[in-house]
C-alpha cells in the first residue's frame, strides 16, 4: 500500500483534479507501480491499476499475487475497465484498497462476477 500511496503522487490528472496511484506484487517479488494519466481525450485516460500492471507485463511478469490501490478519497474501487483487465491479467491476485483503517481486501471474483474472458470467445 506505501507504494501505491507513492505512485499517486505522480499522478497527471489536471482534467479531474482525482489522482490514483496501484501496486501490483508479482509472483516473482517485484513490484510495480503506476499512477493515472489524463488526457483531455478522456478515452485516451490510462488508469492506474492498468498501468502498473501493463509496466509488469512489459517487464515480463505474468503471475501477480496482489494489486494495491490508493486514491485521493479513502475506499476507491477499481473502474469497471480495470475491472476486465485486473480479471484477464491477474485473476487470482487480491486486491487491496485504501481506507482510513489502513485497506480492504476484496477478490478479483467479488469485484466482477461472471467475468467475460477468454473462455467467452469460443
Amino acid at each position: 500500500m506505501d507504494k501505491a500511496r507513492e505512485a499517486k503522487m505522480n499522478a497527471y490528472a489536471p482534467y479531474s483534479g482525482f489522482s490514483v496511484g496501484a501496486a501490483v506484487l508479482g509472483k516473482s517479488g517485484a513490484v510495480y507501480t503506476g499512477c493515472n494519466v489524463e488526457s483531455a481525450s478522456y478515452g485516451a485516460t490510462n488508469c492506474a491499476e492498468r498501468v502498473a500492471l501493463q509496466k509488469a507485463i512489459s517487464e515480463g511478469e505474468r503471475e501477480f499475487l496482489a494489486i494495491a490501490i490508493a486514491a485521493d478519497k479513502d475506499a476507491t474501487m477499481p473502474c469497471g475497465i480495470c475491472r476486465q483487465v485486473i480479471s484477464e491479467l491477474a485473476p487470482n491476485a487480491k486486491i487491496l484498497i485504501k481506507n482510513e483503517n489502513g485497506f480492504q481486501v476484496f477478490t478479483v471474483e467479488a469485484l466482477l462476477p461472471y467475468a467475460f474472458g477468454s473462455k467467452d470467445l469460443t
